[in-house]
Parts: structure tokens; sequence; C-alpha cells
């Protein structure tokens, strides 16, 4: 049976982060990932937004790994050259109903130490977007955009250069865990005994987990899968920054998003399914996109949203539960050496990656 001291199951933006810090710190690295690139689940299905930090609660690993990671992500954009650019954000109230829920992100973004927001009136939010329609608004300057892709490729180069690998079309199992280590169980009959196993595997860690013989199932959440699905616009893009609504209850609103080249597209809804393999837009859901997106922008034209594209959330609540937390379990949590899971590492987990690495890292050294 072949070994290596740590194993990554995921090639994902936070699989390649984690692997990337674990790898920098000399240890022997080696990814496993079960499709034939990097990326091709929820890290290429999503808006590509660095987000500021300002919706989570005070506290929280999402306030606190998203806070830290988009310092560290635009450093580390700027000093590879990976393209991003710090659009900002407003977030509209489109009744005075909603202004009050404006004056409590601020409040909670402060107390997740982001301080640069600025309430905004409806002329002064008109004056920075002509287009927009509002009543009040937040403007966040700290919210950018980012090549997710591009990115990764530079996650993989580093964790390369550091002596690390990836193994593609490698699907793991299952895994045992013993006393000299985790024995890891692939789909093709090979077994592989680590030192260090951290679950990196999105949608399917749960289910993964779940097949770690000698690992409590109280400490295996429930997977469910929360679709979203975006429209793209025809034509370019009248704001040049990101619109959000304020919040709704399972997702952040059907919010107008920009690719680096400019143009728009608008998502993402939320959509319960029963599978993560379910990706295909409906035409049909672009009715209720009008009438939220008219909102703040009533001169969309009809016909001019098409379908795009949909990404799963990969939830660890159902939809009559709150949203929860971002789950990273490690040996002192679960007590089992040497092992890490990550579970629900949804939104801002793109943003959170490089601070998830280090976070994952610390885990590991106790």
């Amino acid at each position: 049976m072949d070994k290596v001291d740590t194993v990554i199951i995921g090639a994902g933006v936070v699989g390649l982060a984690v692997a990337r810090a674990l790898a920098l710190t000399g240890r022997e690295v080696m990814v496993l990932e079960a499709a034939d690139a990097i990326g091709t689940g929820t890290s290429s299905r999503n808006s590509e937004v660095i987000h500021a930090g300002i919706y989570y609660a005070a506290g929280s690993l999402k306030a606190r790994l998203c806070v830290a990671g988009r310092a560290l992500l635009y450093r580390y954009c700027g000093e590879r050259g990976i393209a991003h650019r710090r659009c900002g954000k407003l977030v509209v109230a489109t009744s005075d109903d909603q202004v009050p829920q404006l004056q409590s992100i601020i409040a909670k973004a402060a107390a997740n130490g982001v301080n640069d927001l600025a309430f905004l009136t409806a002329s002064a939010a008109q004056t920075m977007e002509p287009h927009l329609s509002c009543v009040a608004a937040i403007h966040s300057p700290s919210t950018g955009i980012v090549d997710s892709h591009g990115l990764m490729l530079s996650l993989q180069g580093d964790m390369e250069n550091a002596g690390g690998m990836v193994a593609f079309n490698t699907t793991v199992s299952g895994a045992t865990i013993r006393d000299d280590g985790i024995v890891l169980r692939m789909n093709d009959g090979t077994e592989l005994l680590a030192q260090r196993v951290v679950n990196c595997a999105g949608l399917h860690a749960p289910t993964l987990a779940s097949r770690f013989e000698g690992l409590d199932a109280s400490h295996v959440p429930t997977a469910y899968f929360a679709k979203g699905n975006y429209f793209t616009l025809a034509g370019r893009s009248p704001f040049s920054r990101l619109i959000y609504p304020v919040p709704q209850a399972a997702g952040l609103g059907v919010h107008l998003t920009l690719d680096l080249g400019g143009q728009a597209k608008f998502g993402p809804d939320v959509q319960w399914v029963d599978s993560a393999d379910d990706l295909l837009v409906d035409p049909k859901r672009g009715d209720a996109f009008y009438a939220e997106v008219r909102k703040y922008w009533p001169a969309l034209a009809d016909g001019a949203l098409q379908p795009g594209y949909a990404g799963i959330r990969p939830k660890i609540n159902s939809a009559a539960e709150p949203a929860r937390d971002f789950v990273i379990e490690g040996p002192a949590a679960h007590g089992v050496k040497g092992l890490v899971n990550l579970f629900g590492i949804e939104s801002p987990g793109l943003t959170s990656s490089l601070a998830i690495g280090d976070y994952v890292a610390a885990l590991l050294d106790g």
C-alpha cells in the first residue's frame, strides 16, 4: 500500500487553497480529485464575487474567515497578477420598510470589522448608478470580482511548486481510521495510507465523511442542496457596480453581478433540489427574475434575460432551518487524529479560501 503524509480530497478553490497552505509548510501533499480538472463543481458555478464580510453573524467562521480572506485574496491577486477588480457594490432598499434592514447591515458589518460602508440616500445612489431605482442604499467599496479559474490555477501552481501534486479521475469511496493513519479506498480498489486527511469534497463532503469507518456519525451533518439559477443580460450592463437587494432568508436575493468584461448576470435564486447534479436552468424561472430585478432596475426590457447556468450551494441545513455557519472540524472536535472535515462551505467560501487554508493548517498543527 502506498503511503503519503497529507491528502486533500477535492480540487475546488477551497481544496486547492488548503493544499497550498499545507504544502508551503513543507508537508508532502497529494490532492485527490474525482473529475478530470480542477474546480469543476461549485467553484466554477458561482458569482465570482469577493465579499466584504457584512452579512454574517459576529464571531462566526463565515464572518472571521471572510474578512481575513478578503484581505489575503486582494493581496494575493495583486502579487500574482490574477485578474480582479474592486468594483464595489450597492445594497439597495426598494421600499421604505426595508430601510431599517440597511441600518442593521451596517451595524452587523461593523461588528465584523467592516467599517467602510456608507449609507446613501436615493439621490446619492442614483448619482453613482443613474439607472438604479431605490429609496436608499449602502455602498460597500471593498466588494469586488475575481477570475476564479485564474485563482485556482495559481493556487495549484503554488502547491505543485512546493512539491505537491493533484491526482485526477480519482474518486475516494471510503476510508478506515487506524492507529497508524487513515486508509483511503478508491473506486478502482486501490488504497492509500495517509497520516492526515482533509475532506474538501464540497457538495459530497457529508456523504464521504459518513463512509469513514471510525468517525462518530454525530459529527457528520446531513447534506442539502440549494440550487442557484443565473440568467445573463443581453447587451452591455448599464451598471458599473454590483447591485444587491436586501438579503432574503435563504440567500442574498436576485442580484446583479458583473464579470471582468463588464457583462452582467442576475442570480442566484434559491431552488431546493434533491440532487447535486440538477444543473439545468428552467427558462420559465426567468419570469420571477424579471419581477425581482425590476424592483431596482425598472427599465429592464422584455426578452433581455437569457438562461445562463446553475450552481448548487452545499447546504447543511434544510429549507425550514436557518442557515448554518461553516463547519470545519479537526481532531479536537471529533477525536480522529489527522482528520479535518469541511462541511457547508458555501458563500463566502471563495472569498474565504486563503484564510480557510491557514485555518486548516493550524488545526492539523494542533
